[in-house]
């Protein structure tokens, strides 16, 4: 290939096996972000990243995706991925030769190398501060884990996070894979298009989101708040502020103690620690 074409803004084209001509087809622009999902329902995908901005972003090349269907590794005429656990006991684990398989393919040609993640209810749980790093990075590997998780050899092998969207557990991994590239995509520059509403979201600044109103200026009773209607934008951008303080130390005060901890700051009041 030539430089030309490896330089910033033209346009590469890349073959993927997945079912969607929309992962498949669509061009991307050399070295956009990449996700790579090894899955048993490769047609569950793009699924809803394939609408709105992402949908449009994908479209536009800004990020790639590619599935990689685990049952082309599988063992036997079946293609089986899976057999009973060691030891005896409920349910079906995904086997690690298959699933090494898969992963080996998922990382050849890469240059350099990049998260391996599998989506498992006992794994660490997805903050903010995973998306904005690993949305700086040039793409990750996702494992939609099945059945009774993965033999622990393989995630020991190769180095693989496990990541949790939280305390439930799902059938399997494709939604939360689908929501954490969400997560990730659209804090890759001109996905959103607009940078401030990145900044000022949830978790941003370890905070939840203040309060929003629009028009009309009262409904059913309820009227936006005389401050949002004031014009003054110092006073503004301060009830904000304490709105959201108030909303994560009602809410959330994981998040409120963090929060204060970072500032040196009693979570029980305001004075300093």
């Amino acid at each position: 290939m030539s430089g030309r074409l490896r330089s910033h803004g033209f346009k590469a084209v890349s073959v993927s096996t997945a079912p969607r001509d929309l992962i498949g087809g669509a061009p991307r622009l050399a070295g956009a972000w990449t996700a790579k999902v090894i899955t048993l329902f490769p047609e569950a995908f793009p699924g809803v990243l394939g609408l709105s901005l992402t949908g449009k972003a994908l479209e536009a090349g800004l990020w790639a995706l590619e599935t990689i269907d685990l049952r082309r590794f599988g063992e036997g005429r079946h293609r089986n991925v899976d057999d009973t656990p060691a030891g005896g006991g409920a349910g079906m684990v995904l086997r690690p030769d298959v699933l090494g398989r898969a992963i080996d393919e998922a990382q050849a040609g890469l240059q350099e190398a990049w998260p391996v993640i599998c989506l498992s209810p006992r794994g660490r749980p997805f903050r903010q501060a995973m998306a904005q790093r690993w949305s700086a990075g040039p793409g990750v590997t996702l494992i939609c884990g099945r059945f009774e998780g993965v033999d622990e050899r393989v995630l020991q092998h190769y180095g693989i996070a496990e990541v949790s969207l939280g305390d439930f557990v799902l059938t399997g991994g494709e939604i939360a894979a689908q929501a954490l590239i969400d997560a990730t995509v659209r804090l890759i520059p001109r996905v959103l298009g607009n940078r401030a509403s990145v900044e000022e979201e949830s978790f941003a600044h370890g905070l939840l989101e203040h309060p929003q109103y629009t028009r009309p200026a009262v409904w059913k009773g309820r009227a936006v708040p005389d401050i949002l209607l004031s014009g003054h934008h110092g006073q503004i951008a301060s009830w904000r502020r304490s709105e959201a303080e108030r909303l994560t130390k009602e809410r959330r005060p994981d998040l409120w103690r963090a929060y204060c901890a970072e500032r040196g700051r009693d979570p029980g009041g305001d004075r300093e620690l």
